[in-house]
């Protein structure tokens, strides 16, 4: 039967199909919903899910004054997604190029590049990072959590910084083809250029916020900073020491995006602030650091040295105002020092020892004066190259002059009395030299937190032999750091009293709270008292007098005489010789020296009163001299005056008053020496 148009046959072939399909879409839906529920629930909520990590920025490291020395700066690691590029933003890529600085073609294959072939290879290069021919694991993308577009993804293995191979890849399909899901484009882009490409509106190119750290000063001070290489892990110094404080904590948020990758705040979980690093403030002075560098390239231009340094501190607190090496290396170029020049890296002030020679006197000195076996003018006969010692006949050292009248304390310290030494030595014996030699620090590390500090060696009396007590009160038979000998000779100046060298003044958190705070020093112990401290002041005011071995360290300003005490060292150095049968021992030589100036100004300055400890230490300087000796009066002694000079408006230092209790001229020789 028919009923027109729409015959029976027709409507049940309607009904059927139509029934058909809402089953097909009921079965499908019941599929999805019970069947393979959980598994696409999973699949679903992996995808909206994320975490959004929001980088801290480590805390900066700053001066005393407040003198920013190492900082971290915002910069963008660029990166690509070929798969979302759009056709219509194609004429944009010539103005990318040009602000990224690289050839339009080069870009142009990096876009246009979507697959590679084969299993890509464990490592790259970072050439190759840029290019399809570079090799990275085969792992899946992870999305960035900056959500700024649907095209932001992250590397799963390889850091923020990009170290990783420059490029992230999918599975391969069955073709064997990898998807290219990102590559890097640039990994230093600045804001403000970011904000010129993201203007673009080039979708698929996309930034990733990194801190980087920066040193706005270059050199100065790199021993004491260290550095931050690539991956933002601190190798050296303060970057080091202090890295639990200024290293800060990365803050992170989970949440859900939608299909454009954007953050739907609603589903926001999980909140946690980040947290950047605190402020550590250093007692480093800029501008005291900043002249002492100076001085020691003006060193390194004159005498060609292997190495040298130079240290100032203050004498009452221990804090370092000034510390550098030579040579140096730049912090923010680390990465471009030789391979055959790395010890440019070594903190030679505390990681390099040497032997004092005669600024050690001052121990022997010292000690004889705190012992009470003798005063300023008790004499001893110099002029013997012989003595006994104790049923034994021992040889004395050698003086570079002669001297045809006995010599007091004074003028034992004055001229720099190698045999006057050793009969001060002889007369304390060896325990009690060891005990104070001891005391003022050497032999043991005095807890300087950067650059490796080692101990140096000072053997104990049972393991001398029988010139040792001839010559370690010269300084012979005894190797110490450079920073040890400085805090000896401050002991001196701060009443007998060993401090430990301070680096750290103050610490503040992110929101400039005061969190550590240093306004004295840490004693160490005392090594003598304050009577004899005094009267060894007084005696080491005779060097930098006409009559003394360095009058070239005297510093006068305006007419004033700033009262400087201090010591000569012209040590000579060990060096391997050959003998005739092949075997080798270390011996004396007189063409290689460490000339050294280790003194302190004003040595009459009174309590509350400003005064300051300079060491200039040479090792193995270039001299145009009677035997090429590098005498400390004339390698060290003027470099010591020129930055006590520069020091005395900088740090405000008075002119002394006249507090001086016995006259330096009275302890002095009337001939000078050259040691």
């Amino acid at each position: 039967m028919s009923t027109g148009f729409a015959s029976r046959f027709r409507l049940v072939l309607l009904v059927t199909v139509v029934l058909g399909c809402f089953g097909a879409f009921g079965l499908r839906l019941a599929w999805l919903h019970v069947v393979n529920r959980e598994e696409l629930l999973s699949d679903i909520t992996r995808m909206r899910r994320q975490m959004l990590v929001e980088k801290s920025q480590r805390g900066d490291i700053r001066d005393a004054r407040g003198t920013v020395l190492a900082t971290s700066h915002a910069v963008r690691i660029l990166g690509v997604d070929p798969f979302v590029l759009r056709p219509e933003d194609e004429p944009k890529w010539p103005q990318l190029a040009a602000l990224l600085g690289r050839p339009e073609s080069e870009i142009r294959r990096i876009f246009s590049t979507k697959y590679r072939l084969g299993v890509p290879a464990p490592a790259a290069t970072a050439a190759s990072a840029e290019t399809t021919d570079a090799a990275a694991s085969p792992v899946r993308i992870r999305f960035n959590p900056s959500g700024r577009s649907a095209a932001t993804p992250s590397v799963a293995t390889g850091d923020e910084e990009g170290t990783d191979a420059g490029l992230a890849l999918e599975e391969a399909d069955p073709a064997g083809r990898r998807p290219i899901r990102w590559v890097k484009l640039d990994d230093n882009v600045s804001e403000t250029r970011y904000a010129e490409i993201e203007r673009l509106g080039i979708h698929g190119v996309y930034g990733q916020l990194v801190y980087r750290r920066a040193y706005p000063n270059n050199e100065l001070a790199a021993h004491v900073l260290g550095y931050v290489n690539r991956e933002q892990q601190p190798v050296a110094g303060m970057e080091l020491f202090a890295d639990f404080y200024l290293r800060g904590q990365d803050g992170w948020r989970l949440g859900e995006r939608d299909g454009r990758n954007r953050e739907l705040a609603q589903f926001r979980s999980r909140d946690v602030p980040k947290a950047d690093g605190y402020t550590v403030f250093l007692t480093i002075d800029a501008l005291v650091q900043d002249i002492v560098e100076q001085e020691l390239t003006a060193i390194a231009a004159r005498f060609q040295p292997q190495k040298a340094t130079i240290i100032v501190s203050d004498t009452r607190t221990g804090f370092i105002l000034g510390l550098a090496n030579y040579p140096t290396f730049n912090p923010n170029e680390y990465n471009r020092v030789p391979r055959d020049e790395m010890d440019r890296f070594r903190n030679i002030a505390v990681a390099d020892v040497y032997e004092p020679g005669s600024v050690f006197k001052i121990v022997a000195a010292a000690a004889a004066l705190e012992e009470r076996l003798v005063n300023p003018s008790t004499a001893f006969d110099c002029s013997q190259d012989r003595v006994e010692y104790r049923g034994r006949v021992l040889r004395l050292p050698g003086d570079d002059h002669v001297f045809d009248h006995p010599l007091t304390v004074a003028e034992i310290v004055a001229r720099s009395s190698n045999r006057g030494a050793a009969r001060l030595g002889m007369l304390l014996g060896e325990q009690r030299l060891y005990r104070y030699a001891r005391g003022f620090g050497f032999g043991a590390p005095l807890g300087f937190p950067v650059g490796g500090e080692v101990a140096g060696t000072l053997a104990e009396p049972k393991d001398w032999d029988s010139l040792t007590i001839t010559r370690l009160p010269m300084g012979h038979a005894v190797d110490c750091t450079a920073l040890q000998m400085h805090q000896a000779m401050s002991t001196i100046a701060n009443g007998g009293v060993l401090l430990r060298p301070q680096i750290v003044r103050r610490i503040h958190d992110a929101a400039g709270d005061v969190v550590f705070y240093r306004e004295e020093g840490i004693e160490v112990g005392r090594a003598v008292s304050v009577e004899t401290a005094r009267t060894v002041a007084l005696l080491l005011m005779g060097v930098a007098s006409r009559q003394g071995t360095a009058p070239e360290a005297a510093i006068r300003r305006e007419g004033v005489d700033y009262h400087v005490a201090g010591k000569t060292g012209t040590t000579q150095k060990l060096v391997r010789e050959t003998r005739p049968d092949g075997t080798s021992r270390l011996v004396y030589t007189n063409k290689h020296h460490v000339a050294s100036f280790v003194g302190f100004f004003p040595a009459t300055a009174g309590p509350g009163e400003r005064q300051v400890a300079i060491s200039v230490i040479v090792d193995d300087a270039k001299v145009n001299t009677p035997g090429g000796t590098a005498y400390g009066s004339i390698v060290a002694a003027p470099s010591f005056k020129h930055i006590g000079e520069q020091l005395i408006p900088i740090l405000d230092i008075k002119p002394p008053e006249n507090r001086t209790l016995i006259r330096p001229d009275l302890f002095a020789a009337t001939h000078g020496g050259s040691r």
